[in-house]
């Protein structure tokens, strides 16, 4: 009897690790750039987290300073909850964040401020992807953000190029 619980014990284990991280609730107090912020939880904990689902220009890239202050205007100094999803290369949690009701990838995306990260659709639900794609074709036919501009570079070639420093 002692293997069948022991069996019994792993595929738990095995189970539970596929499971979704989980859910932050806190404060946004630090916005790195257009899809990078800090939410410090009820414990005072610090949580670096990459906005799911888009790319923000560089810092150094056209609109990348205007996506930061437009993260910044919409979730600074307010409530969030992220629904953690992955942790990335950096060790950041790769969350949707949501302030005042409000999917904050998706509002960047809206603006001309990010572009739908569409490597990464396979991490979204299909209703993300959806609103995600729908909200690009928008920005793009209106002109919005960075689609101002006649060719605007994604920021994941931008990085592939070495033109970030």
């Amino acid at each position: 009897m002692p293997h069948h619980h022991w069996f019994v014990y792993l595929l738990l284990l095995l189970l539970s690790a596929g499971a979704p991280a989980d859910t932050l609730t806190g404060r946004i107090v630090g916005i790195s750039d257009g899809d990078t912020l800090t939410l410090l939880d009820a414990e005072h904990v610090s949580h670096k987290i990459r906005i799911a689902g888009i790319d923000a220009p560089e810092k150094k890239q056209p609109f990348g300073e205007k996506a930061k202050t437009k993260l910044s205007e919409m979730v600074y100094n307010r409530q969030a909850e992220a629904d953690c999803r992955k942790i990335d290369r950096y060790r950041r949690n790769v969350c949707v964040v949501v302030v005042g009701g409000k999917d904050v990838g998706l509002e960047q995306i809206k603006a001309g401020m990010a572009w739908w990260y569409q490597q990464y659709a396979k991490e979204q639900t299909q209703l993300e992807r959806l609103d995600y794609e729908h909200a690009e074709s928008l920005a793009k036919r209106h002109r919005y953000g960075l689609w101002s501009g006649p060719n605007p570079t994604p920021p994941w070639e931008w990085r592939h190029n070495g033109r970030q420093r």
